[in-house]
């Protein structure tokens, strides 16, 4: 089994990108990051790229040591790592930067994953599209209690409210799961993105550019064709990561 991926990153229609994006892979085994900065005047930028790299360098230095059955609850504890690595900065630079962050550990055949905020995660495999992260966000609240619809997520007033985040002493709560229903299979697919982007695309249409494409860069193209014309002027930041498993 073979990992593959392509990542992309847009500021939009803003002067910076506060997006930050990385990943680190072997053979069958990797760790994917994405995380979208909050804080402004590249406050933001600073704070995605310092969590990104914390778990990257958490990562190298445990990879070796680290068995299937432990990445979800190491996952966990990376992030909390990242959170008090940003604390600290934000005392240095005098900026309450923040940050979501979403993390996808392959390792062993077996898939986990983390997160915090409204940055998601999706699963395709067999045929179907899981979003297996729920955004940590008022408007998924008011989903999930039945006050919107799943498709009025994507354009809800309340979508930029976040309830978790990486860079707080009470709201960083990690989320994690792992792939239930056994090893990941060859032809199975994940895709790391920013609300930047999920907020343009429906998931019927994700899924469907999916199961048109042979890699993830086919599978990024589509998406982007149909995402980019539909942009508004001063819209967010956008990234994507996508990872095939071969």
């Amino acid at each position: 089994m073979k990992l593959d991926a392509y990542l992309y990153t847009n500021p939009g229609g803003r002067p910076y990108n506060e997006d930050n994006a990385d990943f680190r892979s072997s053979g069958d085994e990797g760790l994917f990051l994405l995380a979208d900065g909050l804080g402004g005047h590249l406050g933001g930028a600073h704070a995605s790229a310092l969590v990104v790299e914390s778990l990257l360098a958490a990562w190298e230095a445990a990879s070796g040591e680290l068995s299937a059955p432990g990445c979800r609850q190491w996952l966990e504890d990376a992030i909390l790592d990242a959170n008090q690595a940003l604390l600290s900065a934000q005392t240095q630079r005098q900026n309450s930067m923040k940050s979501t962050l979403v993390a996808l550990a392959l390792k062993e055949g077996r898939a986990a994953w983390a997160h915090v905020g409204d940055s998601r995660l999706y699963y395709l495999t067999g045929g179907r599209l899981l979003q297996v992260t729920r955004d940590h966000s008022v408007t998924y609240k008011k989903y999930l209690a039945g006050e919107i619809s799943r498709e009025e997520i994507n354009f809800d007033e309340d979508r930029s409210s976040l309830l978790r985040v990486v860079g707080d002493v009470s709201r960083c709560l990690p989320e994690s799961g792992e792939a239930e229903s056994g090893p990941v299979q060859p032809g199975d697919a994940f895709l790391l993105c920013s609300d930047g982007f999920w907020e343009y695309l429906f998931e019927e249409e994700i899924l469907l550019d999916f199961l048109k494409s042979e890699t993830p860069e086919a599978w990024a193209e589509r998406m982007l064709v149909r995402a980019l014309p539909r942009m508004r002027p001063g819209s967010d930041n956008l990234t994507l990561l996508a990872v095939f498993v071969h």
